[in-house]
């Protein structure tokens, strides 16, 4: 079957709490009205922004890591891979979440929405980060147009290729962003390299127009 990609030539990886930047990307192509693929048959990678996201705390950034099964091994696409419940996971980034974030301007209006996300077990991770999704799309007034895709196709297949884009790992090679006030500002330098969970609590209804201010092109 031919994937449907090729028309709109964007697509992103799931992402469980995107970063901020991955985030700036879908809101500008969706302030375009344009269709949005997010990659569900690739051989699923290993410690991605796919199940993980970064936040910031009193003593630097954390890592919040949805923990997965691979139903089929190493060959197990992105949208067969299960999340497990053997840990208590969930409860555990909940509170790393309200301890951070607790403080910020905006906490109050966000934390019941996200609570609920995170603590409804879903089965699959494709499931839990598209619940994100819809959060923030209703959350930033954007009608995102979502279809996920149904054959995995090469890099060169895309025009605009977001599977690997701004990663955590690399933050030399991400865009420059306008500084914003973080929590803990008065005792660490301005990070943008973390989750859209800390724009939004910051900055609230301001996100929208600050992720559509972002360059993504300038490094």
């Amino acid at each position: 079957m031919e994937n449907k990609a090729c028309e709109e030539n964007i697509i992103f990886p799931t992402s469980y709490f995107p970063p901020l930047f991955l985030a700036a990307a879908m809101a500008q192509h969706a302030s375009k009205k344009e269709t949005i693929f997010i990659e569900d048959c690739e051989t699923f990678p290993k410690q991605t922004l796919r199940n993980r996201t970064v936040i910031l705390t009193a003593n630097g950034t954390m890592t919040l890591s949805v923990p997965i099964f691979r139903t089929q091994g190493n060959h197990t696409t992105t949208r067969e891979i299960g999340i497990c419940y053997t840990e208590r996971w969930n409860v555990n980034h909940w509170r790393a979440i309200v301890s951070a974030y607790n403080s910020s301007p905006y906490f109050l209006y966000y934390r019941d929405d996200v609570e609920a996300i995170i603590n409804n077990r879903y089965s699959k991770l494709i499931d839990l980060n598209d619940a994100i999704t819809v959060f923030l799309a209703k959350k930033l007034k954007l009608n995102f147009n979502i279809q996920h895709t149904t054959d995995f196709l090469a890099k060169e297949s895309y025009t605009h290729d977001y599977r690997d884009r701004f990663s955590y790992k690399h933050p030399e090679t991400l865009p420059k962003a306008n500084v914003y006030s973080q929590v803990f500002n008065d005792r660490m330098p301005f990070n943008p390299n973390v989750s859209i969970l800390d724009l939004l609590f910051n900055l609230g209804p301001e996100t929208k127009d600050y992720l559509l201010s972002i360059d993504l092109e300038t490094e």
